[in-house]
């Protein structure tokens, strides 16, 4: 026996080769799913539990006729509650009552208006919200999913077991089964971060995966009863940035722009709503670390606003830059934060946040961009674009973000 262990240490090397560099293939292959990060609507929020084929026409109608698909948001996610149990042959199958035309019409409905269809299931055998899952039917699931021409599965977590390597296994199952349903169908995990998704999640398939637990409509959790504001998910974000990349996105949950604290989910554990300088903050920092980008207001009854900050091209135009960096922050002695954010064409993206409950006034050494005598400095939000020899300076308004991109003369 002893004699043999060379061969056997062989062998197992050539094994372990063999697995990592299938793992790596299959992280690269479902890699060009998402080369920028998803952009679309998403259901909870609003809705929750109260959606239809109707809902989904209308919003697909909205999304392709008022500027929202042109802008980039290409998907339509529907979220939990569109199940209706198994059929007799285990195969799953939408609420008849709220999708009596079925799934497969509803997605080549949206097709049709140029946009992309995302649904939603679990890791376990029922939802959050106690509907039928996927967990046992990962293989029959994302074959049905294929035939019905979806585009996208959020893959959440409840009622699943609280271990790392189990939540490996189970999303590297689904989107095993995802890469075989003869579809091309990206894969969001939505783990919520707890059992550091960025250490696998890629190599498991995924092509975003959830840094936190879900977003509530507010700037800051203050009741402490596990609701997360705005500010605390880009407190846990900042120091993930060199886990995003073309194709594997850090997802920051959805956008609360335009919800004013009006009931929902988003609204619970403390969500009472947010200013305008908040929610334009979330969709500056969301952009800036190239987070997928899902709306959840009432966008068929929306405010000017709202239409103001989600659909600026231009700070959208950071989010989607090809590069794929996502921001990190620079070392700035000041209550006010910087990010730097590189871009293609040998650009870069600066975001100057006021995180603080009171106005600051900021003078920003460009040493921070390079050794260049001048910069242009673009104003994403106000348009306007300044030469910047020595510093920056400005005040900012409590929570405010202002945000530029930044070429050299």
């Amino acid at each position: 026996m002893i004699e043999q262990l060379p061969k056997l240490r062989k062998s197992f090397l050539l094994i372990t080769a063999f697995l990592l560099a299938s793992l790596h293939t299959t992280a690269a292959n479902r890699d060009s799913l998402a080369l920028t990060p998803p952009m679309g609507f998403m259901t909870w929020n609003k809705y929750k539990e109260d959606i239809n084929e109707q809902l989904i026409r209308q919003i697909a109608d909205k999304m392709a006729a008022d500027g929202y698909a042109e802008a980039g948001y290409k998907y339509i996610f529907i979220d939990d509650a569109w199940q209706g149990g198994r059929d007799k042959r285990n195969n799953i199958i939408p609420d008849p009552k709220k999708f009596p035309s079925g799934m497969k019409a509803l997605a080549d409905y949206v097709h049709s208006k140029g946009l992309l269809l995302g649904i939603y299931s679990d890791a376990a055998q029922l939802t959050c919200a106690g509907y039928t899952a996927s967990y046992g039917f990962e293989e029959q699931d994302a074959k049905t999913f294929a035939e019905w021409g979806i585009d996208y599965l959020k893959y959440d977590y409840c009622h699943a077991p609280s271990d790392s390597a189990v939540a490996h296994k189970r999303y590297k199952k689904m989107a095993d089964a995802l890469q075989n349903s003869g579809r091309k169908i990206a894969l969001g995990v939505c783990e919520w971060g707890q059992l550091n998704p960025e250490m696998w999640a890629r190599q498991a398939g995924g092509s975003l995966w959830r840094v936190s637990y879900d977003v509530r409509d507010m700037w800051k959790d203050i009741v402490k009863q596990g609701g997360m504001g705005i500010i605390d998910i880009i407190n846990i974000t900042e120091p993930l940035y060199k886990y995003a990349g073309p194709g594997y996105w850090l997802d920051m949950d959805m956008l609360v722009v335009g919800l004013d604290g009006k009931g929902g989910p988003s609204s619970d554990l403390g969500g009472v709503g947010c200013t305008y300088t908040e929610y334009q903050t979330q969709m500056s920092m969301w952009c800036m670390f190239a987070s997928p980008l899902a709306v959840s207001h009432d966008i068929l009854n929306e405010n000017a606003e709202t239409r103001r900050i989600l659909l600026n091209k231009e700070i959208i135009a950071i989010n989607q830059d090809a590069l794929g960096e996502a921001a990190h922050r620079v070392d700035f002695p000041s209550a006010c934060r910087v990010y730097l954010r590189k871009l293609s064409g040998n650009r870069q993206a600066i975001a100057i946040m006021n995180p603080s409950d009171a106005p600051q006034r900021v003078q920003l050494p460009l040493s921070i961009l390079g050794n260049a005598k001048e910069y242009n400095f673009r104003d994403v939000w106000e348009h306007k674009t300044t030469r910047q020899r020595k510093a920056w300076q400005g005040t900012l308004q409590p929570h405010e973000t202002k945000v530029f991109t930044v070429t050299t003369r």
